[in-house]
């Protein structure tokens, strides 16, 4: 039974007892290691065939039944199999008693795939927001050098235009950096919201009319009487401005926001944010909602569709995304109805 349990693990799983020798392999072990037949009764630094970069083996460099008669595990340390490549390796060291010698040795060894993604992925968060930092940077510089150094030259208008334009990448810098600190908040568990009676219309109502300022395409708002909801009124704020801009930024024609009961659950208010553009085709409608997803064109940092879907589901509300009859996508986040 316990061969047969091993045998079943994810992992390469190899234990000596207090002689240093081999009692039991399992098959991903046998796999990785290359070992014929079981391994038993084998030094456990010869089947555990592990190398580092300078040639230096396992056993060897943490020596696992020396040291103090405190210790208890060996770190995971990351090692090379024999055929080169790489696996991260890890030993529980047991002892019958505190202070007693070591009786067994279980190591454990799995893929280091999975690590190399994860630096993947952290090499591209950090191009990513070194891009999406240094535009905007690299306007405020440019204008305070020339306001610096053309002081005298500039008439007030020209120093006007140059401050307005630097105040406004200096508002993109705090956004981008209140979105970063939003997805580690999500990714974490560690995000914060404060629900309480408000009214999804009103704040939709503001949404709309600030984003109408900054755009010449037409945002309509279509509300149906509706109960109020319970939710982070700041979160619900910044849920439908992500959602308002995205459609003006990523589709075509007029962007329409309607808000009514859902139908599904009339429990919940539903808002629906749609566009006239080409829609999100269905095989990417799970992407968009991963950081730094962005469309083929309209750019955008990629973390607002993200940031929806974390705050709406940490209210208990659903995001689905669908398409507009005629052409286009909706986007539809839905909010707990507040029950005094």
């Amino acid at each position: 039974m316990p061969q047969r349990a091993i045998d079943a693990m994810p992992d390469g799983v190899v234990l000596a007892g207090p002689d240093g020798m081999v009692e039991l392999t399992n098959v991903e072990a046998r796999r990785m290691l290359r070992i014929d037949g079981s391994g038993a009764g084998r030094p456990l630094a010869e089947v555990l065939a592990l190398s580092d970069i300078d040639g230096n083996d396992w056993v060897t460099s943490n020596d696992p039944y020396a040291g103090l008669r405190t210790r208890k595990a060996v770190p995971e340390q990351s090692w090379l199999l024999p055929d080169g490549t790489e696996v991260l390796v890890a030993a529980k060291l047991h002892r019958p008693g505190r202070g007693e010698p070591i009786d067994r040795v279980a190591v454990t060894i799995r893929s280091g795939r999975w690590r190399a993604r994860l630096d993947r992925e952290r090499s591209d968060l950090v191009a990513t927001v070194a891009h999406e930092l240094r535009s905007p940077l690299t306007g405020v510089r440019g204008f305070v050098h020339a306001l610096l150094n053309r002081w005298d030259q500039l008439n007030d208008d020209q120093k006007k235009l140059m401050l307005t334009t630097v105040a406004a990448d200096a508002d993109r810098l705090t956004r981008l950096i209140a979105e970063l600190l939003d997805v580690a908040r999500i990714d974490t568990g560690r995000l914060h919201v404060h629900p309480r009676p408000c009214d999804l219309v009103v704040l939709s109502q503001r949404v709309v009319e600030s984003v109408q300022h900054a755009t010449a395409r037409r945002i309509t708002l279509d509300a149906q009487e509706v109960p109020q909801i319970v939710a982070d009124p700041d979160k619900v704020t910044q849920v439908v401005t992500n959602l308002v801009e995205n459609g003006v930024r990523h589709g075509e024609g007029d962007v329409a926001v309607a808000i009514g009961l859902d139908p599904a659950d009339p429990s919940y208010v539903a808002l629906s944010v749609t566009d006239e553009g080409d829609g999100i085709p269905e095989e990417l409608r799970q992407r968009v909602f991963t950081k730094f997803w962005t469309a083929s064109s309209g750019g955008g940092s990629g973390l607002g569709l993200y940031i929806v879907n974390g705050l709406v589901r940490a209210h208990g509300g659903t995001v689905l995304i669908g398409d507009r009859p005629g052409g286009g996508a909706v986007v539809t986040v839905t909010w707990p109805v507040h029950a005094p």
